[in-house]
């Protein structure tokens, strides 16, 4: 009986230490996504007050370099991050996060500043609700992530072609699904954030490029689901 309460007592103090390591590992990676969100927006704010930059910038091919920069930085740390120190992988994040807030600085040109705050704490909330039901929800949204992912690649042809066709309507569409499929992937991210610890949990420098990995997913999911909500309901200049 005496070994038996102490199995238990042992059980208790290694279930409660996995929570808090839990924590500790979910905290680092909304303080990751937080801190990249906060250099975006320096970044974006920093080169939209910046006349000649924005001129030598936007409607010039430099444009296309920035704008498609930060895409490839997300596919380099994704092939890449097995391979990648854990240092190399955090500077590789923030630098990524300042090319998304070049590539974002337009948006305070064509919208009004007000606007641009009220989407951006709508955004928090709508992400805030949906991650923290990702975290605490025990029904397993895996099937839901993928059906969202392959609407997410519906989502990303449309608005190519919509490159070439410039239709509003098409627009609008695209949005609203983009809406509603980021505010989706935001739950299922965290779920498998959370996931990702469960199999990794005492990893070392893996957990922490993990960490980096889901703060870029959570970032991503953010960001997409500000800009269309953006070109939703924000009041242009």
């Amino acid at each position: 009986m005496v070994n038996f309460n102490k199995n238990v007592a042992s059980a208790q103090r290694e279930a409660v230490g996995f929570d808090e390591g839990l924590r500790s590992y979910m905290i680092q990676v909304y303080n990751y996504m937080a801190g990249g969100l906060a250099v975006t927006g320096l970044i974006a704010m920093l080169a939209a007050s910046s006349e000649g930059l924005m001129q030598a910038i936007f409607g010039t091919p430099l444009q296309w370099v920035v704008m498609l920069a930060p895409l490839g930085l997300v596919f380099f740390l994704s092939f890449k991050i097995n391979s990648m120190s854990f240092q190399a992988a955090q500077a590789t994040f923030w630098i990524y996060a300042g090319l998304m807030g070049l590539s974002l600085s337009f948006i305070f040109l064509v919208y009004t500043g007000e606007s641009i705050a009220r989407i951006f704490f709508i955004t928090a909330a709508v992400f805030g609700g949906m991650s923290l039901y990702g975290y605490t929800t025990k029904r397993d949204l895996t099937a839901m992530g993928s059906f969202l992912i392959m609407g997410l690649i519906g989502v990303i042809l449309a608005s190519i072609v919509n490159i070439f066709l410039k239709s509003s309507g098409l627009q609008f569409a695209v949005s609203i699904l983009s809406v509603l499929i980021f505010t989706g992937l935001t739950a299922y991210d965290t779920q498998r954030i959370k996931q990702t610890y469960y199999a990794i949990a005492g990893a070392g420098e893996s957990l922490g490029k993990a960490a980096i990995m889901g703060a870029l997913a959570l970032y991503l999911d953010f960001i997409n689901l500000f800009i269309q909500l953006l070109h939703l309901f924000g009041q242009r200049r």
